[in-house]
């Protein structure tokens, strides 16, 4: 598998990942969505408000569209989790067309990263494609081991890519349309 085609699984990966974790998180019962948790954030609305705000900061700088750190300060949280789950959708959307449309010369292709006071920062799409992909299952690890101390069994979340699996996955792989390319 080439560089390409590694970050076009990994957008959907990421996709289907979001996908079995907000169903999970939309089975909570009531308050347990905003109770305070034992993580990085102290709940798991606030770590899934994370991710959201952080992949809306770097999709901006992978994709130059000029907003910078306002991607993330301006960022303002969802307290309903369905409404969450749809932007999510919705950015997991935009990160796999960005990814589809990538070629192998392009993962060299330097990016300005805004770091607002801190400056301003050239970054390779590649390693800011690795970063991006990296705090998104750092945080989703945080927010399913919260999980844990509900009522709702936290969802497998490494049945993705290996053929083994396929059978664990194919529903939801159709369901989503993320069939490999």
């Amino acid at each position: 598998m080439d560089l390409a085609a590694h970050n076009r699984m990994m957008a959907r990966n990421n996709r289907w990942s979001n996908d079995r974790l907000f169903r999970a998180v939309l089975a909570l019962g009531p308050g347990e969505f905003h109770a305070a948790r034992t993580s990085f954030f102290p709940s798991i609305a606030r770590t899934l408000n994370h991710i959201l705000a952080i992949d809306r900061y770097y999709f901006d700088a992978l994709t130059e569209g000029g907003i910078g750190p306002a991607a993330f300060y301006g960022f303002v949280e969802f307290d309903d989790p369905q409404a969450l789950s749809d932007a999510q959708a919705e950015q997991d959307g935009a990160l796999i067309a960005f990814c589809d449309g990538l070629s192998a010369d392009d993962f060299a292709w330097r990016v300005v990263t805004d770091r607002g006071e801190a400056g301003k920062f050239p970054e390779r799409i590649g390693d800011l494609l690795a970063h991006l992909f990296l705090h998104q299952i750092h945080h989703r690890g945080q927010a399913h081991a919260m999980l844990a101390g509900t009522g709702v069994k936290p969802p497998q979340l490494d049945e993705f890519f290996l053929d083994f699996d396929a059978a664990l996955r194919r529903d939801e792989v159709e369901r989503l349309g993320l069939e490999r390319r």
